[in-house]
């Protein structure tokens, strides 16, 4: 059973990164899947805020920040080093076909921390913020999705990383979410 898993796993990133793949998105998805890309949204986010929620801003960011250690401590300093699964990239089975477009990377590949780390932000600040801005909610679900897809498509991760990666990453959210919502008494 497991060994089929797998052999869906290699089947699903070949298609992901070898045949469903466009010019457009070779040149976008490295920008996509790099942090720093994202860097002026979280710098948003954090103003947003502490202007609009001045009394109750220190909470909710740290509400926040728990999010990213949590998602970031249990998918890359617990879970990767225990599993032991390496990267695609990292694998001589795929070295003369894989389409990398990033560079590799050392670490381990199970599960992703990028997928963890984000659908963890979007179901936090949903929780958080989509009572009130309802249209966020598509928009943090897509936004989480296509940066955990980016990671398939340049060639680091298998879709089961990604999988169960988002599937963590939504556990961390709802739980950090109704935590900021009842320790800060923050209703959106």
């Amino acid at each position: 059973m497991l060994e089929q898993l797998i052999q869906w796993d290699f089947y699903f990133f070949e298609l992901l990164n070898e045949v469903w793949t466009h010019p457009f998105l070779d040149w976008m998805m490295p920008f996509w899947t790099n942090a720093y890309f994202w860097l002026p949204l979280y710098l948003f986010v954090g103003a947003f805020v502490v202007f609009n929620y001045p009394h109750k801003s220190v909470r909710i960011l740290a509400v926040i920040l728990l999010t990213v250690f949590l998602a970031d401590q249990l998918s890359s300093g617990l879970i990767k080093p225990y599993v032991g699964r390496l990267r695609p990239c990292q694998l001589p089975v795929f070295s003369e076909e894989i389409r990398l477009l990033v560079r590799c990377g050392s670490g381990k590949s199970f599960v992703s921390g990028h997928a963890t780390n984000h659908f963890a932000l979007a179901f936090c600040w949903i929780i958080l913020f989509g009572q009130r801005f309802r249209w966020l909610i598509p928009v943090l679900l897509f936004w989480a999705a296509s940066i955990a897809y980016s990671r398939v498509y340049v060639g680091v991760h298998f879709p089961a990383d990604i999988f169960f990666g988002g599937i963590l990453g939504t556990l961390i959210g709802l739980f950090t979410g109704y935590l900021g919502r009842v320790w800060a008494d923050f209703r959106g």
